[in-house]
């Protein structure tokens, strides 16, 4: 788990299955101290539950595209409500998840998270672009460093190894190749 600043909002970013989830909870913060009803409110436009679909068809091959539309079909309508909870247990959706307790709240794929904070500020989004990147060349370069320590481990391994094989007599006893 991480955590980025955004405009003084701090945002959290968990990793599932090698992929990067957003809070979109944070991201509500920043609009309202009220983050669910936002949430609720982005998720009854009509144009988000087309996106979702269009990214959970690309993404997701167990989505349940007939109950897509029954959501597609009543989106924009007054009386249409529609939770993260209800759209992920109806749909089979993976881009989206919903996480109760401590370090609860709604997580949403990168490229969904990134979609809502231009729904919340088109501000608010090149900010959170910009440091979400940041922290993930800040990885790239930790993870270069581990690399090149795992890569120098090995190498010793192989390098002993060899003089141990080829360099030391087999007529030298252990105590005197310990020397």
């Amino acid at each position: 788990m991480a955590k980025i600043t955004v405009k003084d909002t701090s945002v959290t970013i968990i990793s599932v299955n090698e992929n990067d989830y957003i809070s979109l909870t944070d991201i509500a913060r920043y609009k309202s101290d009220d983050p669910t009803a936002v949430i609720g409110n982005w998720l009854r436009n009509r144009n988000t539950i087309e996106y979702l679909g269009i990214w959970e068809s690309l993404y997701n091959p167990s989505f349940k595209p007939l109950e897509f539309e029954g959501f597609k079909k009543e989106a924009g309508l007054n009386a249409f409500t529609l939770s993260p909870t209800k759209w992920i247990s109806t749909t089979n959706a993976i881009g989206i998840l919903s996480k109760s307790g401590r370090y609860g709240g709604t997580y949403a794929h990168k490229d969904i998270a990134f979609k809502f904070a231009s729904w919340i500020s088109v501000e608010f989004e090149l900010y959170i672009i910009k440091e979400f990147q940041r922290l993930k060349t800040e990885e790239q370069q930790q993870l270069g460093w581990s690399a090149k320590r795992e890569l120098s481990k090995i190498n010793y391994r192989i390098h002993t190894d060899a003089i141990r094989q080829n360099l030391i007599p087999v007529e030298v006893t252990p105590a005197q190749a310990g020397v």
